[in-house]
């Protein structure tokens, strides 16, 4: 996956999210619609997590395609 394909990826994930929470802000979320918005966030951070560590290893002379993605359980605990 290069950075463009991260990109639109990211794109998509935005755009459902924001579906699904202007659908909670009139309350009309259903079943497991609320864990969606939750997965969404985490795929989300693990996407643009991706993208910086591929920029970086670029900046450095390294191989942008050896990033791999982080555990969910790293990129939720990042300071922001």
């Amino acid at each position: 996956m290069d950075d463009q394909d991260i990109l639109k990826q990211i794109s998509k994930l935005v755009d459902e999210e924001h579906a699904l929470l202007q659908r909670a802000e009139k309350g009309q979320l259903q079943g497991d619609e609320r864990q969606r918005v939750d997965d969404l966030k985490v795929r989300l951070d693990q996407c643009w997590d991706l993208l910086r560590q591929r920029r970086a290893r670029r900046d450095f002379g390294m191989n942008p395609d050896d990033a791999q993605v982080r555990d969910r359980n790293i990129v939720e605990h990042y300071k922001q």
